[in-house]
């Protein structure tokens, strides 16, 4: 595929929201910037006021000792100390349940805005509303919360067509034919299902006389330990695999190592979700790691400056009038062993 127009996208869009952000861009064909734009200017830019000038933003996200979120939350801090009048508290949660804890002591507190990836986004939407409800607005990442009303913006990762691209590039390397794993991350979650519905639905598309069959398909939790099970699992039940679709890297590296320890990597071959250092590495070297996609992780980045800008009661200077964009949504971009030069620096460990 071409990468320049997906890049310049990106970079227009991510010039457009933050100036200079944390992090370079990512892409890919089929991503979007939904601007349904967040009238911020009758946002009550007061608070920064009454608090001497200082903007109170607190970010609540699960537990960071994954490679993408702990990059979520570096490119949180990164962005909150690259600004002077920003107060900036970043909580882990282990659980949703402690996160919305979290999220109602933060309430009680007023911050100026809350940025919250939430364990679950249908689980976190009541307290994203009472937030919304006292007027602190809310930024959400990543992970949808289940009511518009739960978030003044929001920024997205194109998850759907994270699953069309891995359901294209295996759809060809197979050529339709051939049986496929599918080792998921949390279930229930909009991540997950958007990433599963995205690669079904285009393995229909891509192979509309069927050929290619989906085997066995088994939550992986994003969790290495977790995905190394379901794949032993998997490989003891199912005599013949052509292609796994993983739906995270560090997940993946749990799935390489099932499918290592059973002697069975000449016979297939492996994508992920992502962009980890290690990811990138396998795919260079060739062989079963053959390709991830991913969106840049320093959409947490954008959340902050989203925040802070929606505090002031301020938006991107591009837009006329100045706005805060109600969705963002960065594309995703392929990486296979022709580009990965391109995308290194993007990883993450």
């Amino acid at each position: 595929m071409s990468l320049t127009r997906p890049l310049m996208a990106l970079t227009a869009a991510t010039v457009l929201a933050f100036g200079a952000a944390a992090c370079g861009g990512d892409d890919d064909e089929g991503g979007t910037t939904t601007a349904a734009a967040v009238d911020t200017a009758a946002r009550d830019s007061a608070a920064a006021e009454d608090s001497g000038g200082t903007v109170r933003i607190v970010a609540s996200v699960p537990p960071t000792d994954h490679g993408w979120l702990g990059a979520i939350s570096k490119n949180a801090q990164a962005a909150a100390d690259r600004f002077d009048d920003v107060d900036f508290r970043l909580l882990e949660a282990a659980d949703a349940d402690s996160q919305a804890q979290q999220i109602e002591q933060a309430i009680a507190d007023r911050p100026d805005a809350l940025v919250v990836l939430p364990q679950d986004g249908e689980a976190l939407t009541p307290v994203a509303q009472r937030a919304e409800a006292a007027g602190i607005p809310v930024i959400n990442v990543d992970r949808l919360f289940s009511a518009p009303d739960a978030a003044t913006a929001t920024i997205l990762g194109d998850n759907h067509q994270i699953g069309v691209s891995a359901a294209d590039y295996i759809a060809d390397r197979l050529r339709c034919a051939g049986n496929v794993v599918e080792i998921q991350g949390l279930a229930g979650i909009s991540v997950t299902e958007e990433r599963s519905a995205g690669f079904a639905e285009q393995l229909r598309k891509a192979c509309p006389d069927g050929g290619i069959e989906i085997v066995a398909r088994q939550p992986g939790d994003f969790n290495p330990d977790t995905g190394l099970r379901a794949m032993e699992n998997i490989l003891q039940a199912q005599d013949r695999i052509d292609a796994v679709y993983t739906h995270d890297d560090d997940m993946a590296q749990g799935v390489v190592q099932a499918i290592r320890n059973a002697d069975r990597d000449d016979e297939m071959f492996l994508t992920g979700v992502g962009g980890s250092e290690d990811a990138m590495a396998q795919i260079r070297e060739g062989g079963l790691y053959a390709a991830t996609f991913l969106y840049n992780p320093a959409m947490a980045a954008s959340a902050v400056n989203m925040a802070r800008l929606i505090a002031l009661g301020e938006g991107f200077e591009e837009l006329v009038p100045p706005e805060v964009p109600r969705q963002l949504i960065v594309p995703a971009a392929t990486v296979t062993q022709e580009n990965v030069d391109e995308y290194e620096e993007y990883a993450f460990n």
